[in-house]
């Protein structure tokens, strides 16, 4: 074995002190505006965007999760030469401030600015390359005026209106937003009472109309499962539109995408909501009809369509005729259709749908068979529920009978349109965006009710309509805006006659619906956005945040990029090229984390203990990003040790460790040219194998393969290799590869590196990507680990191309090896994963 010179001594070092260090770091950057983007420089410009957090209060270790490995991803992309622009801001409005401003007697401003200052110092300790001078708070007027103006040119355009609706309602604290109504049961949030609907008016936008753009994903990047999502949210179905009516003649029009099975309709269902039911119910019906429509307004949606729940419903008393056959068959209204959805009304055919089946076995309703499997048109006067199948043909279904289903259900719409009894249609699950909430702390809707001329926009000059400091939240049930006599009364825009103000507040997605845009000209007076710019730096290259946005948010931002561009603001029609989803960090006990559970983990107590490095490093060797998992701080502290370790070979390459006898020796087998050849090429093989992880966003086997480059390192330490330039290679790709994960030890062990050199500093982050020696990247040699009855003794250097054979002789001929078998000769001899490892199985 090859020995390094004996001279060498531990040098004496101090410890790794992180919480020392990387303040001090921090300030510095911040001096230097080193993460200011130049907004103005185009080249090789990327513009990486992270979910801005609602300024709960403190930041907590999920925040991290998302923010910590996107902003590796931004110093990764600079160090390629990107001009990276990562902005940060508060999404500030939100039913949480007035919960809190209720609860503490303080205005939900100074709650949610408070949190603000708190928030963006946790944020600062992280470590990341946010461009605090791009930051946006929606609470703030300058931010909040641009909903507005967007809001008046939407109604311009005929993209907003006002149209009565269903809320939820408390008896006892008034109109409730959907998150302020608990449990099955619907209990209110505030005094835990039942909770009912309650039809209001209310201002949508008129994003239907984008629903087939919606379903084209061509110029977006979404993970599967959210494309999914939304593609099921929008539920596109085609099928035709059917015109019944009452015997009274009334018009009732019903949506089927089977339009084939109409003649085996046998009974019509109503929602409880529909407009019809109390023109159509019959006298003696009444009663009963009333009092069903009273318990379905205080079910869910998603008790009313559950397939489990048992189907209710009653007679209207009224009858409807079937155009196809002039049939007369009964009216119900049944919670299981809902007014959103369609028309509001369906035919039921029991004989071919589950649900319908279910409801004519219950009330004892005609079941007729009218498609069945060619071949088996015989089985047709069978009454019970038969799926559909392929290859069906159409029977008991008069002219049309015989014909395949397909064609049959084309020639009923063609014959139904011919007497404008019906048409071919398309509907959708997706319904206008409901964008009215009765509550203070939000954007306010800039509309003016006159006595004469009704909705009067705000004038544009007059924006924004400023939300009153202070509000009475005393009384019950009521919106505070609707009892602040200076903000209510105002004059008429056209006639200065005396007039009221609109008193809803925007949905808080309103303002997290183009805030990327506003990164970019944040201190703007004169327009919402800067066209140059956005023209220049979006769609956002890439946006870091949850699946829980799936249909909300992320359906959201798409809509409203598409309106503001037929509004000629911008060219483009996605916000984002590319999605990704970060997994979710559980609390220990698995669930969600908040503080109402307890099960919150505080990073200041960690980043105090260990430093925000450590904690960044953790969260992402913990696992897949794109997975998460239930929170748990085992093995922070190895992370710690590694980063150690790192800190310890940088200052102290030449370190024995006294009393053993192989510190400074190389491995079994090298020689030191041969030890040299063999670091180069572990330190170029982990260059490329990070890389690649990198780019692909995983975290956990990139660290992971900077923890095993490590280990090699610590082999050589002490040795003949140590401190010369193979090794200072090596020492120079783990700090390069290692700082965009861990930016505050590599920066300063970048400095003293540069000191130790007589050079001039430079931040580590401004330097540039290494680039893969393929040629020392091949392996002519590899390493093997040795075990002797399942644990490890020695690691023997083999060819890269050796042979069982081959690899068993160096095994045995290893002297740990030799020593520990002492003569005997082992029983079994395994070779693991090609060679990769040895275990010689000896028995004791």
């Amino acid at each position: 074995m090859t020995q390094a010179p004996e001279s060498n001594e531990r040098t004496r070092i101090e410890r790794y002190d992180a919480v020392s260090i990387e303040p001090r770091w921090q300030a510095r950057w911040d001096e230097l505006g080193l993460y200011r983007t130049d907004l103005d420089d185009t080249k090789n410009r990327y513009y990486l965007l992270t979910m801005y957090p609602y300024p709960s209060g403190d930041i907590h270790i999920g925040h991290w999760y998302i923010k910590t490995p996107t902003d590796a991803i931004a110093r990764y992309q600079r160090m390629h030469g990107k001009n990276v622009f990562l902005p940060i801001g508060f999404d500030a409005f939100g039913l949480p401030a007035e919960n809190a401003a209720i609860k503490q007697k303080i205005s939900p401003r100074e709650w949610t600015m408070s949190n603000v200052a708190n928030m963006r110092r946790q944020l600062r300790q992280m470590g990341a390359t946010f461009d605090w001078t791009s930051e946006v708070v929606t609470c703030d007027p300058d931010y909040y005026k641009w909903n507005q103006w967007f809001f008046l040119q939407f109604l311009k355009a005929g993209l907003a209106y006002r149209a009565n609706s269903p809320v939820d309602f408390c008896p006892n604290d008034g109109t409730l937003a959907r998150e302020q109504v608990e449990g099955a049961d619907r209990r209110c949030w505030r005094c835990g009472a039942k909770v009912e609907k309650r039809d209001l008016d209310q201002w949508y936008l008129r994003v239907t109309k984008y629903a087939d753009e919606l379903l084209d994903f061509s110029e977006i990047r979404f993970p599967d499962p959210i494309r999914l999502m939304q593609t099921n949210w929008i539920g596109r179905s085609e099928g035709a539109e059917v015109v019944f009516r009452s015997t009274g003649g009334d018009e009732i029009p019903v949506f089927t995408t089977r339009p084939d099975t109409l003649f085996g309709a046998t009974f019509l269902v109503l929602s409880p909501e529909h407009p019809l039911v109390t023109k159509l119910t019959a006298p003696e019906r009444r009663a009963e009809v009333d009092a069903y429509v009273a318990r379905s307004a205080i079910a869910t949606e998603i008790e009313r369509l559950s397939t489990d729940r048992e189907k209710t419903g009653v007679s209207i008393g009224a009858d409807a005729i079937n155009p196809v056959n002039d049939e007369r068959i009964p009216i119900f209204i049944a919670d299981y259709v809902l007014s959103g959805y369609g028309t509001g009304a369906i035919m039921a055919v029991p004989a071919h749908d589950e649900r319908d089946y279910a409801f004519a076995e219950k009330f004892g309703l005609p079941i007729r068979r009218v498609v069945a499997r060619r071949g088996e048109e015989d089985a047709a006067l069978s009454e019970a529920y038969i799926a559909h199948a392929d290859d069906e043909v159409l029977v008991n279904s008069g002219e049309f009978s015989g014909q395949s289903a397909e064609e049959g259900g084309r020639r009923i719409v063609a014959s139904l349109a011919a007497r404008s009894e019906g048409k071919a249609a398309v509907t959708y699950r997706l319904r206008d965006w409901l964008v009215s909430r009765q509550r203070y702390w939000g954007t306010p809707i800039p509309v003016i009710h006159c006595p004469t001329h009704g909705i009067v926009p705000v004038p544009e000059a007059d924006l924004p309509v400023l939300l009153p400091d202070t509000v009475d939240y005393a009384g019950v049930g009521v919106n505070p805006l609707t009892r602040d006599e200076a903000f209510l009364n105002v004059p008429c825009p056209i006639d200065g006659e005396p007039a009221r103000r609109e008193t809803d507040t925007m949905d808080t997605f309103m303002d997290s619906s183009w805030y990327w845009y506003r990164y970019l000209s944040p201190d703007r007076a004169d327009f919402p956005i800067d066209q140059d710019r956005v023209e220049t730096w979006t769609p956002v290259q890439l946006y870091t945040g949850g699946a829980e946005h799936a249909v909300m948010h992320h359906l959201y931002g798409r809509m409203f990029t598409k309106m503001i561009r037929d509004l000629g603001m911008v060219r483009q029609n996605e916000p984002w090229r590319r999605v990704f989803n970060q997994g979710q960090i559980l609390g220990a006990d698995g669930e969600r984390m908040s503080k109402s559970r307890g099960n919150v983990q505080d990073p200041d107590e960690l980043v105090s203990k260990y430093g925000a490095d450590t904690v960044r490093l953790f969260l992402m060797f913990m696992g897949p990003w794109d997975q998460g998992g239930p929170w748990s701080p085992t093995g922070m502290g190895g992370v710690h040790r590694f980063l150690s370790r790192v800190w310890a070979l940088s200052l102290d390459p030449h370190y024995k460790e006294p009393g053993d006898p192989d510190a400074g020796t190389l491995p079994e087998g090298q020689d030191e040219a041969a030890a040299r050849s063999a670091l180069r090429a572990v330190a170029h093989r982990t260059l490329r194998d990070v890389t690649a992880d990198y780019e692909v966003f995983h975290f956990n086997t990139m660290v992971a393969k900077l923890m095993e480059l490590t280990n090699t390192l610590f082999r050589y330490r002490g040795s003949v290799v140590a401190g010369g330039p193979e090794w200072d290679e090596a020492m120079r790709l783990l700090l390069l590869m290692l700082a965009p994960a861990a930016p505050h030890v590599t920066e300063e062990l970048w400095s003293r590196r540069l000191a130790a050199r007589g050079e001039e500093w430079s931040s580590i982050h401004r330097e540039t990507w290494p680039t893969v020696d393929e040629s020392a990247a091949t392996e002519s040699t590899r390493e093997v680990p040795v075990q002797v009855n399942g644990k490890v003794r020695d690691r023997i250097t083999v060819p890269a191309n050796a042979d069982a054979a081959t690899i068993e002789r160096a095994a045995l001929a290893s002297d740990k090896v030799r020593a520990i078998l002492a003569g005997r000769t082992p029983d079994r001899v395994i070779q693991a994963g090609g060679g990769r490892l040895v275990n010689l199985v000896v028995r004791e």
